[in-house]
C-alpha cells in the first residue's frame, strides 16, 4: 500500500515540475491558452497528469474470484 502512494507521490511532483517548466519555456504569449497561460493552471495540470501516468505502473493486486475460471455465457 504504500508503495503505490509513493509512486503516484513520485509522479505528482515529476508533473508538476514538468508543467511549471512547460509554462516556463513554452507557455502562451497570447493568454488565451486556459492551461498553459498561467503558471498555477499548468503546474496542476502537470500534476494530475504526472500522477496519472505514474499511477499505471503501480502493481495491480486483486485476489482472482471464484466465478473468473469459468465462461460466462
Amino acid at each position: 500500500m504504500k508503495k503505490n502512494i509513493w509512486i503516484t507521490g513520485l509522479g505528482l511532483i515529476a508533473g508538476a515540475i514538468a508543467g511549471y517548466i512547460y509554462y516556463q519555456q513554452i507557455g502562451c504569449i497570447s493568454g488565451t491558452c486556459p492551461i498553459t497561460s498561467r503558471p498555477l493552471s499548468s503546474t496542476l495540470y502537470g500534476a494530475a497528469m504526472g500522477g496519472l501516468v505514474f499511477n499505471l505502473f503501480v502493481p495491480n493486486k486483486k485476489k482472482p474470484s471464484k466465478h473468473q475460471d469459468q465462461d460466462v455465457m
